[in-house]
């Protein structure tokens, strides 16, 4: 069983007592099958989307140098602009240029642990050339927390929890995260193959929610037989990608899905995006929830149907006995993808990182070289002509 479309949940049937079973019988069924959905009838105002859209692409045309003076790598708190080419996915360069914002918190205090440093003010560009720009995304970021804590709440309903059952993942003041992107078109790159607009990864957290902007697409998600169905942009919807927190919270009924974006092919223009990512708290410990029998039960008929098979080669972040708190987990993906600002801010974690990458890769060598000789070995006397080597 695997799915070859996203499907399209109606928020508002979530309000109404006559279409509510239903619609939790299809947020759960998106849940275990797919891990991936398009939600319209969100309540969130189209003037407001729009002036989302506006300001975002207003950010993106000021100067380099107005940009640079928000710098992620001013901070140790990965919030501000990271320049086109500046971060990594699936040890690659993603060809994106964005700026990262989150609801606002204060400084951490000197006894704060570590990854606390997530926690903190919003570097603003100049309210002298976007006089509009920090209300429209405060607004927006406290509207999708609003969002997201409510749907979080439905999700647990439409596993037989009760609607609270998350709520105690979550801050008094939760953070959340939003990002800003722009996907040059690959007529405006060093080479026509430079194509990852971001790289194959999962998002981390419980939910995120995508607000792409017509025209272009771009976005795929990866199914269980590893093949990439597109996400084309629909009016007045969000994309919702479960995370890998939620996966584990709810011992993987909950799919998190691989996901990529392709650069807009040259000619068509930059490609925008705003996602937003719903937090939790960065001092959780790896717990789970207690999700019912008849529930599981309909994970493992799944992965009966499938023989346990998932191509999935998205390390997953949250593996139990190996943090302590998720922010250590947070922050060390963090130091991967900006390794700018692991070198300025955290160059132990960094240095920690590049040798397990090191040994990673030397691992995956030998294990290729051991099989390139194996598959040697058996082709030696065989007289048919070359065999087509299946990648699995």
């Amino acid at each position: 069983m695997s799915f070859d479309a996203i499907p399209v949940l109606d928020l508002s049937l979530s309000q109404h007592p006559d279409t509510k079973p239903a619609f939790l019988d299809s947020l759960r069924n998106a849940l275990l099958d797919v891990g991936f959905l398009y939600i319209k009838d969100t309540g969130i105002e189209d003037a407001l989307i729009q002036d989302v859209i506006e300001q975002g692409k207003e950010f993106f045309s000021l100067p380099q140098e107005q940009k640079l003076e928000v710098q992620m790598k001013n901070v140790p708190s990965f919030l501000g602009y990271s320049k086109l080419g500046n971060e990594i996915t699936a040890m690659k360069t993603d060809w994106r240029e964005q700026i990262d914002l989150s609801t606002t918190h204060p400084l951490p205090t000197p006894t704060s642990p570590l990854y606390h440093n997530l926690l903190s003010p919003n570097q603003w560009p100049n309210p002298k050339y976007l006089p509009k720009f920090q209300s429209t995304f405060e607004t927006y970021i406290s509207c999708m927390s609003k969002l997201s804590t409510h749907f979080t709440s439905l999700i647990a309903e439409s596993l037989n929890l009760p609607s609270s059952a998350f709520d105690r993942f979550f801050d008094k003041d939760q953070q959340h995260k939003l990002k800003i992107v722009k996907y040059p078109d690959t007529a405006s790159l060093h080479s026509s193959i430079q194509t990852q607009g971001v790289g194959p990864h999962k998002d981390s957290m419980l939910t995120s929610y995508l607000l792409q902007v017509p025209p272009h697409a771009g976005l795929q998600a990866q199914n269980l037989n590893g093949d990439w169905i597109d996400c084309p942009p629909i009016p007045s919807t969000l994309v919702v990608a479960i995370g890998q927190g939620l996966e584990a919270l709810t011992h993987g009924v909950c799919k998190s899905t691989t996901h990529r974006v392709l650069s807009p092919q040259a000619g068509l223009g930059p490609r925008f995006s705003v996602p937003f990512f719903q937090g939790v708290s960065y001092d959780a410990t790896f717990e789970s929830v207690d999700i019912p029998a008849e529930i599981l039960a309909m994970r493992d008929e799944r992965l009966r149907q499938r023989e346990g098979k998932r191509i999935d080669d998205v390390e997953f972040t949250f593996t139990k006995g190996r943090w302590g708190h998720l922010g250590e987990a947070t922050l060390v993906n963090r130091v991967k993808s900006h390794v700018d600002v692991g070198e300025k801010w955290y160059p132990e974690i960094l240095a920690q990182v590049r040798a397990e990458q090191a040994a990673a890769k030397a691992k995956a060598e030998g294990l290729a070289e051991a099989n390139a000789s194996r598959m040697g070995e058996q082709a030696v006397g065989v007289a048919e002509g070359p065999q087509a080597i299946r990648a699995h």
